[in-house]
């Protein structure tokens, strides 16, 4: 995760995400750099616009609070729904948002 965090913060900083910023970032922090883990997170973000990555990623998590809310005022609809429809309803919202945060690996 902290290499994510790290690549991240990088390019909030306007730095460019390679190596030897990533291993820069990771020793200040004190964590050990893992030269392949650090070698992966670079090609795999190499070409990806981490700025769309992380607004793609965002809209999942942000529409997620509301959806207990909304629950819970319609208990009474929730009881006569189909078992199996709910399920489809939550499986598909997984996967939107596992297809967002794939992305930040292209």
């Amino acid at each position: 995760m902290e290499y994510v965090y790290t690549a991240m913060l990088l390019h909030k900083a306007g730095q460019k995400v390679d190596e030897a910023n990533v291993k820069k970032v990771l020793e200040a922090a004190n964590v050990k750099a893992d030269e392949a883990r650090v070698k992966a997170l670079v090609a795999s973000l190499e070409g990806v616009n981490i700025d769309e990555a992380i607004e793609k990623a965002a809209v999942p998590v942000a529409a997620a609070p509301a959806a207990p809310a909304a629950q819970d005022a319609s208990a009474e609809g929730a009881k006569k729904e189909d078992p199996k429809k709910k399920e489809a309803e939550e499986k598909k919202s997984e996967e939107q948002a596992a297809a967002g945060l794939g992305s930040l690996f292209g």
